[in-house]
């Protein structure tokens, strides 16, 4: 079983949700090979970490958790790597995320989620892009379930008036 680490048991699971963990941090780092590597050291970290899985909540919630983590710790990395190259008086490759404004039939999932800050754009992916529920978010965010909603609301709201989107109400 994965739980004693059994490598055939282990591959199957890596098989199941690598396309999963990959998207969702290509989402995040917004660059394909950082995200690859980052899906990579996730998997190691699911490997050393997998006799912590409680076996409540949803496997794939735990492993985007494990993700998730990985992606902050690469970037508190990331941070500090610049921070020293800025203090030695060298220029960083750092810029900004410009935001276009697209007509609204050409938008996609990356070009909303610009617009976010960075824990919208997270709690937006972990729901829309990865469809975890609020409470899977919350246990994998460390937020409380209101907090996640108040989150996905705010977001929502964001993008609606940054790209003049109209709020239909059906029903």
């Amino acid at each position: 079983m994965v739980a004693s680490q059994d490598a055939k048991a282990f591959g199957e699971l890596i098989r199941r949700h690598q396309s999963q963990v990959r998207n969702f941090l290509r989402k995040l780092a917004r660059d394909e090979t950082l995200a690859d590597d980052l899906a990579q050291d996730c998997f190691l970290h699911v490997w050393d970490k997998i006799h912590t899985y409680s076996g409540s909540g949803s496997f794939i919630g735990w492993v985007l958790k494990v993700a998730y983590t990985t992606f902050l710790q690469s970037k508190r990395k990331s941070k500090r790597y610049h921070e020293i190259l800025e203090q030695a008086g060298h220029e960083t490759d750092r810029a900004p995320v410009a935001i276009q404004n697209a007509p609204e039939t050409e938008l996609d999932l990356d070009t909303l989620l610009a617009a976010l800050n960075e824990q919208e754009r997270v709690i937006m992916i972990f729901s829309y892009a990865c469809g975890l529920s609020h409470r899977e978010i919350s246990e994998a965010t460390d937020l409380p379930a209101g907090t996640v909603k108040s989150i996905i609301h705010r977001a929502k709201e964001r993008i609606r008036t940054q790209f003049e989107i109209e709020n239909h109400q059906y029903g």
